[in-house]
């Protein structure tokens, strides 16, 4: 978030309602929920996310801890879990 915001790119948050105060959804530019505060039913379905993605027009994914998305021919998927830290670009 920090370097986003020092190259001049705006930044949109996920969080689960657990996580409404965490220090990433402060930083950001915007925040949006994406369910309750069990993962399985938020950062974890990727619906939720792909929605986001989508309302937000968001032309890059940061995967975080959890999930790594793909762009495949017929628009985003889930991809294989974990991070290396990459951003996918939309």
């Amino acid at each position: 978030m920090r370097t986003a915001r020092r190259m001049g790119i705006k930044t949109v948050a996920i969080y689960s309602e657990a996580d409404a105060n965490a220090l990433h959804v402060r930083m950001a530019d915007e925040a949006v929920c994406v369910g309750p505060a069990a993962s399985a039913e938020s950062y974890l379905k990727i619906e939720n996310i792909l929605g986001v993605i989508k309302e937000t027009g968001a032309q890059a994914v940061h995967p975080g801890e959890r999930v790594r998305l793909t762009k495949g021919a017929d628009g985003l998927n889930e991809g294989e879990h974990g991070s290396d830290g990459r951003w996918t670009e939309l």
